[in-house]
């Protein structure tokens, strides 16, 4: 069910595409400059589910508030890029999404401070990048955050040993609520590196998360089992399980999510007992909290694709309203919840 009109990759169909003009992310529209660092982390307690032989690693995006020096990190690398276009027949540079514009610091060091941590989990089959926008917003105003590509799970995400493409998006039956309860652990595993690592100055007790679609839903059910993340967003993800939570959630909808996981969500609702709130952002698509629908915009593909694409997938909300809405509403509930 969770793949019901997932993005396929970034870009998602087969079109032709002229990058002439440079891609470029919004501005973050905070006062913080931001940092951002790639780690590439290795859980060895635990096997991947997904590649039993080897050990559970995963690529982790750090943005922080930072020194502004530095030069701007790749947006994808070039392998990711080169993967996601070519795999989607795109008429371009095959480095095209390698070069799209951000406005962090790569390695800038951290300013200092004691800071909030906000963990992003993407959406089947969706690299960590495609939540950039939303990350940066968060740095600008304070946050250190934290965006994992949970291995195997993702279309293409370069590791230091080559590209890895999602094992789950073509297996038969539903992997999907397995996956969840992996990447719950991952999060845990994550914000215990993270709570270690001196580079960042962090409050364990500041501690949000927020996920997009299969992210949306690993966000609840890393909520349940780690108590230390105080409050989360589940960005128009379904809820797996007998799941119970007492602290405050956010729910943003798409009328695609609420097509297809309205029965999971009422049916998790009154065992919700924290401050919640349930929101349907109208003529929006399930991909309009990523960075996807503004590239698309900018490649002039919207025209070319299926009507039904863009209706699931980025509605019919202008990309740049859509996307300013969930960067806002993240940023005020993260203040307002996990940060105070």
């Amino acid at each position: 069910m969770i793949l019901v009109a997932v993005i396929a990759g970034l870009l998602g169909v087969p079109a032709v595409a002229s990058a002439s003009t440079p891609l470029s992310l919004p501005a973050p529209g905070g006062p913080l400059p931001i940092g951002m660092r790639t780690l590439h982390l290795t859980d060895q307690q635990r096997a991947d589910p997904w590649v039993p032989e080897k050990r559970r690693e995963l690529m982790v995006n750090v943005w922080y508030p930072a020194v502004p020096v530095g030069r701007a990190p790749l947006y994808m690398t070039r392998a990711e890029s080169a993967a996601a276009i070519a795999g989607r027949g795109l008429d371009l540079p095959p480095d095209t999404l390698s070069k799209v514009r951000v406005h962090s610091r790569e390695n800038a060091p951290s300013l200092p401070g004691r800071r909030p941590l906000v963990l992003l989990s993407p959406g089947a089959g969706n690299n960590r990048t495609t939540l950039t926008a939303v990350a940066e917003r968060l740095a600008a105003q304070g946050f250190v955050v934290a965006g994992i590509d949970h291995a195997y799970e993702a279309w293409a995400t370069e590791f230091p040993d080559g590209l890895r493409q999602c094992v789950p998006c073509g297996l038969p039956g539903e992997p999907w609520p397995g996956a969840i309860v992996n990447r719950a652990a991952d999060t845990s595993f994550v914000i215990d590196t993270l709570l270690k690592d001196r580079r960042w100055s962090l409050d364990p007790a500041k501690i949000g998360m927020a996920g997009h679609s299969a992210g949306g839903s690993a966000t609840a059910t890393a909520m349940a089992g780690d108590r230390r993340i105080k409050a989360g967003v589940n960005v128009d993800g379904p809820f797996f399980g007998t799941l119970s939570l007492d602290r405050p959630l956010l729910l943003l909808a798409s009328p695609i999510g609420e097509k297809y996981y309205s029965p999971s969500w009422d049916e998790t609702w009154p065992r919700l007992t924290g401050p919640k709130e349930r929101f349907l952002l109208e003529n929006s698509g399930h991909a309009s909290v990523t960075d996807s629908a503004i590239l698309i915009d900018q490649l002039g593909l919207r025209s070319s694709m299926p009507a039904e694409v863009v209706t699931n997938q980025y509605g019919s909300i202008d990309s740049r309203v859509a996307l300013d809405f969930f960067r806002d509403r993240l940023t005020g509930f993260f203040k307002q919840w996990s940060a105070r």
